[in-house]
């Protein structure tokens, strides 16, 4: 084994963020502005904003159409199950599952992006606040145990990170969705606008919104970003930086600071325990490309590699004082793992509108904020919690014609006229905090890199499985309040995982003994150590959570530069 020879002081920053996605590009923003000298550490090639290789690409110019081949898919068994992530136009930010096993003991889509921005580049930009109903709910009913923080404690971050980012949408009034600190909204189109007024009608307690997205819709950009030109490619990355990356946006401003290092290809093996200090010294890498072994050291540790890197980082981190994985006293690391359940509801089309149409390819959708289980009114007697919906309304394309027997100048006649309209509603729906969902280590199974794995162990139970039941019926009786025509349920079924939304394995609890972290995401064990991606999460909401993981990361840089000004860490 090779260790790095340069001397201490060449290799020891303030602080040490490990990986670069919408957690870490945060932290290493807050903590290099802040004034500390900070090495970002991702596990992933370079990425710069701009190296977006298919952004400017249009489907036929893409091999085979955009189609993989099947020979091509055999490397990706477990992430081909999205049925929208492996093709031509994004395939270079999807690690190989072939390269990066993993073991589910019960079925887990794990999915994964190792590069500078990690998911940040291809997350789905909805931002949403969690409620204050939200933070209590655990308490209320107990359920696993209490967020240690309540909304008032994080409504500062959520304006600061809103303002930073740029967030379209719409003020509401809501008590389950907080208002924001929001640029103009996109628009409706004529089916929505009529849809919305409809249902809003015969059921004054659900509301209609325009999807409240990480974009810049101000004419003029934002923050030196350009304005969403409504393209639609945003997985493929944005060269006009007019959705919230860490590539286009914290990246670059910390690079502004002269503070910061990027180290691509370094994957963090384990964080290194002092003894003496009862604190994190350092971490050790294992180089992608040389294979050297090598250590840094910091005053102060950020763990933002995404839920399942971060804990699978923590459970490989055993010492004589930890020997079941780094901070896990409380034997909570692993646990709890939790996702937002999906991919069903109703669809519908309608023979109205006939004479308009809608510009742009936008980006977003409406959303139906959650109306069940608000009060007692909305109570429901087979689950607890609740889900909102994502949709929109669109005409057919010429990809209606693709099935049918078509010729000739019949068929050029008839694709260039637009079709129907129809319109959809799909929930994501709160999963609650199972001990027994859990990941685990596979000491015996190795990645390519020789490391251990991890073993999935989760599944939805009957909570969710009771919520999917109204998921369908109550987004087809809305569709045909709207006055939509053959409204069809769907249930397409989903793993957990699948959501891309996993949190819960290094949860934050007012007690030492049942949960990892402290209140300001700090490790209860190792107090320079704090942990602010998804695995933080006490429970999960049903809101898209991204928003909240950079409002906590916000919050806890500020805490832990105070706290080393203080000489407490």
């Amino acid at each position: 084994m090779y260790f790095n020879s340069e001397g201490q002081e060449e290799v020891s920053y303030d602080a040490i963020v490990i990986g670069s996605g919408i957690s870490g590009g945060w932290a290493a923003k807050e903590l290099t502005e802040k004034g500390l000298k900070t090495l970002v550490l991702e596990r992933g090639r370079m990425v710069k904003h701009g190296e977006y290789p298919t952004a400017n690409m249009d489907d036929w110019e893409l091999p085979n159409r955009n189609k993989m081949t099947l020979e091509e898919m055999k490397d990706y068994p477990v992430q081909g199950r999205t049925g929208y992530t492996i093709n031509p136009a994004h395939i270079h930010w999807w690690p190989k599952d072939t390269e990066h096993p993993y073991t589910e003991t019960k079925p887990f889509d794990w999915i994964r992006a190792y590069h500078v921005g990690g998911r940040s580049l291809l997350w789905g930009r909805q931002s949403y606040r969690l409620s204050p109903m939200d933070f209590e709910a655990n308490l209320k009913e107990g359920i696993a145990v209490d967020w240690p923080v309540r909304y008032s404690d994080i409504a500062p971050w959520y304006d600061y990170v809103e303002t930073f980012i740029g967030v379209s949408g719409q003020n509401e009034g809501l008590p389950q969705l907080p208002d924001g600190k929001f640029l103009p909204p996109m628009e409706y189109n004529c089916l929505e606008k009529d849809a919305k007024a409809k249902i809003e009608s015969k059921f004054p307690e659900r509301k209609i919104t325009m999807g409240r997205t990480a974009h810049i819709t101000q004419e003029g950009g934002y923050n030196g970003r350009g304005t969403c030109l409504t393209r639609n490619r945003c997985m493929r990355g944005c060269p006009f930086g007019a959705y919230f990356s860490s590539n286009a946006s914290t990246l670059p401003a910390a690079e502004a600071t002269g503070n910061l290092r990027i180290r691509p290809h370094s994957i963090v093996t384990e964080i290194i325990f002092d003894d003496a200090t009862q604190k994190a010294k350092g971490v050790r890498i294992l180089d992608g490309e040389t294979k050297e072994s090598k250590e840094y050291f910091a005053k102060v540790i950020f763990m933002c590699a995404s839920t399942l890197g971060t804990t699978q980082i923590l459970l490989n981190s055993t010492s004589e004082r930890f020997p079941d994985g780094f901070g896990n006293d409380s034997g909570e690391l692993g646990h709890n793992l939790m996702d937002h359940h999906f991919r069903l509801g109703a669809n519908g089309r309608s023979d109205d509108f006939k004479d308009q149409y809608y510009k742009g390819r936008r980006p977003t959708g409406i959303y139906v904020p959650r109306f069940q289980n608000l009060d007692a009114k909305t109570k429901r007697p087979n689950y607890i919690r609740g889900f909102g919906y994502q949709g929109g309304a669109s005409r057919e394309g010429w990809g209606r014609y693709i099935a049918e027997a078509n010729y000739g100048k019949g068929l050029k006649d008839a694709i260039s006229q637009p079709g129907n309209w129809s319109m959809g509603l799909m929930a994501f729906g709160e999963c609650l905090p199972y001990h027994e969902n859990k990941v685990t280590l596979e000491k015996d199974k190795k990645d390519m890199y020789g490391l251990p794995t991890l073993n999935m162990d989760a599944e939805w139970k009957t909570n969710e499985y009771e919520m999917r039941k109204e998921m369908m019926s109550a987004a087809a009786e809305m569709l045909e309040a709207a006055g939509l025509k053959d409204v069809k349920t769907y249930d397409s079924g989903c793993n957990p995982g699948l959501g891309i939304h996993e949190m819960g394995t290094a949860r934050m609890g007012l007690d030492p003994k049942t949960s990892v972290l402290n209140k300001w995401n700090q490790m209860h064990a190792a107090k320079n150590v704090f942990v602010t991606d998804g695995s933080f999460m006490t429970s999960a909401g049903c809101q898209n959570p991204s928003l909240t993981y950079m409002a906590f990361t916000a919050r806890a840089v500020n805490y832990a530069v105070e706290e080393l000004n203080k000489g407490n860490l």
